[in-house]
């Protein structure tokens, strides 16, 4: 494409202020698409009962109903919700536009002027793709702020390939381009930043954190790649006909959807929560320690290194060295094994010496 048709006033002739609203599209999904449409709402319907039945009849009764332990279940079975609402539109023949396409083609299958768009499908994933990256970022331990500005990043590549997707001339390609920019940077804070973060983070019981979000974060990423072919071969370029597209993302969004929420639950049923710095505090629930003592080096720092109870850093200290909970107060907590130790040893002094330890 030359330049002169991207920018400068060439771009008022290829996108003229001309509207052009069809009474009706060419290139349609036929019942044999709206019958997969109806069986996938469905699927996505069950999937997210399931998962919910599951948080609450089988985690929810060994855990003690911790939402810690489901938070992961609830992200999942409102990923699949969404997508059930979003199929039961498209099933119904609604959430569409007609988009003149860009290239006619003389495949029957696909011939004709204006292409259904389903933008339903868009609102979907602007919803469903940042739940999806959050069950994935959660897993690794990564900080709010990155995990948010990789949100930022999918939103982008999501409401640009709309855009695209509406657009009937040429210049649709530079939001797929757009698109892909985007999707390569959520791919390197998946695959690369995240990775890291989940091999450091060390487990309490044994898990094998670093594995289990690498299955989870490979299954997604290996799926959102095939999402652009299916685009490029449907709204893009016209190849394949409704039907065919109809089976396509089919396809993609069950397994990115509930065949994903499987697998990370899988990967996830032995990670102590505590160890990816998740803890949800119901109202009834007293204040606790963050930290599960797997990562004590990560608070080596603040560990009390002299008499008078001062921390290393010079933080005020409140008597918490990384075992035990804290009280409501979130002043004092009762002392450990390893205190009570220190304590006896020094039985004849009139105040006793809290244990020192050795930053690692």
């Amino acid at each position: 494409m030359a330049s002169k048709q991207l920018f400068g006033r060439d771009s008022l002739t290829s996108n003229p202020n001309v509207f052009n609203y069809p009474a009706t599209s060419d290139i349609n999904i036929t019942s044999h698409g709206a019958d997969l449409y109806w069986a996938v709402s469905a699927l996505m319907g069950v999937s997210a009962l399931a998962f919910i039945a599951h948080a609450h009849f089988v985690v929810g009764r060994k855990t003690g109903g911790a939402l810690q332990y489901i938070i992961f279940h609830y992200i999942t079975a409102a990923i699949c919700f969404v997508a059930c609402i979003a199929y039961f539109t498209m099933a119904s023949n609604l959430g569409y536009a007609a988009i003149q396409v860009e290239f006619q083609r003389n495949n029957p299958l696909v011939a004709g002027v204006y292409r259904e768009i389903f933008y339903v499908r868009y609102i979907d994933w602007v919803i469903t793709t940042p739940l999806l990256l959050l069950d994935v970022l959660l897993t690794s331990g990564l900080p709010w702020p990155v995990i948010l500005f990789t949100i930022l990043a999918d939103e982008i590549m999501i409401v640009t390939g709309l855009v695209g997707a509406l657009v009937s001339s040429q210049y649709k390609w530079g939001y797929f381009v757009f698109a892909m920019l985007a999707l390569f940077f959520v791919f390197y804070q998946v695959s690369f930043v995240g990775a890291r973060h989940a091999k450091a983070v060390r487990s309490s019981n044994g898990a094998n954190i670093g594995r289990s979000y690498l299955m989870a974060a490979s299954w997604t990423m290996a799926l959102w790649f095939l999402y652009p072919i299916a685009w490029g071969l449907s709204e893009g370029g016209n190849v394949i006909s409704g039907d065919s597209e109809a089976i396509f993302y089919s396809v993609l969004d069950v397994l990115a959807k509930p065949g994903f929420g499987a697998v990370l639950l899988f990967a996830h049923r032995n990670i102590n929560p505590a160890d990816i710095g998740i803890h949800v505090r119901d109202y009834s629930t007293p204040r606790r320690n963050l930290y599960s003592g797997a990562n004590d080096h990560e608070k080596g720092r603040n560990i009390i290194d002299n008499d008078h109870g001062v921390p290393a850093n010079g933080a005020h200290n409140n008597g918490y060295n990384g075992n035990g909970a804290l009280p409501a107060n979130g002043t004092e907590r009762p002392a450990n094994a390893a205190e009570a130790v220190s304590t006896s040893a020094h039985h004849g002094t009139a105040e006793p010496r809290m244990q020192t330890r050795p930053n690692v």
